[in-house]
């Protein structure tokens, strides 16, 4: 009895000399690796880049994004995207600091990182027809119009006055556009201000092929979550 105790103790000790033996950047890269895992199968935290979604999400704020269901499954949902060439990107790495500063953003969320990625509210989805505006300037899916509260400084509409039958087009105006199966349309809250699916055709003439959209492979998750600033805690409605 006595010996097997001593046997175990010294395996103990052995184990413990073992342990502190470890380089000493073991344990960060194990927490990096840990870090990564949940950022890229269960939640991401994403820091929003413009004020494309005020009052919704403004510049600067920390979002967490579902990534367990990638794909939106409701009209209203503030998905973040992978943006494709037609979005932009952030450029190519101009330096060695640039280069570590994105593989930051990418691993913590906490700044731009690789791939460029892009936040708005699913407005059309895969079949549907989306168009602004009906005779109350709303925009309309298949001919319904939308109930929109979150909507932030939409551009001006004044029937009879400046609608989309006058002359001079409200630049609230765009489409009817036809959303592509396995594709999303998507608009930013800040309406004046957001660079979306439809920003080149606001005031563009009807029936102009000028939309953008969102393929469902590009959703990186749902948007459910202010984290940051701690004035701004609270649910992605």
């Amino acid at each position: 009895m006595e010996r097997s105790l001593q046997d175990r103790r010294r395996r103990r000790r052995r184990a413990d000399e073992s342990t502190s033996q470890l380089p000493f950047w073991v344990g960060p890269a194990i927490a990096l690796v840990l870090v990564l895992i949940v950022q890229a199968l269960v939640v991401k935290l994403y820091a929003v880049p413009s004020g494309s979604m005020e009052q919704t999400l403004e510049a600067g704020d920390r979002i967490l994004v579902e990534r367990i269901v990638p794909s939106p499954h409701d009209r209203g949902d503030v998905i973040v995207f992978e943006a494709t060439p037609e979005w932009g990107s952030l450029g190519p790495v101009t330096n060695v600091v640039d280069g570590a500063l994105r593989v930051i953003g990418t691993v913590t969320g906490l700044g731009p990182g690789a791939p460029y990625s892009l936040v708005k509210r699913v407005i059309g989805l895969p079949g549907e027809e989306v168009a602004c505006c009906d005779a109350e300037g709303r925009v309309t899916v298949d001919g319904e119009p939308l109930d929109e509260p979150y909507v932030f400084e939409d551009p001006a509409f004044e029937p009879g006055t400046l609608d989309c039958t006058t002359e001079q087009r409200s630049l609230r105006c765009f489409g009817p556009v036809a959303v592509p199966e396995g594709e999303f349309l998507v608009l930013g809250d800040h309406r004046s201000a957001s660079s979306d699916s439809v920003v080149s055709c606001r005031g563009a003439p009807e029936g102009a092929d000028c939309a953008r959209f969102v393929p469902e492979e590009q959703v990186v998750g749902l948007a459910f979550a202010r984290v940051w600033p701690l004035t701004r805690i609270g649910a992605v409605d």
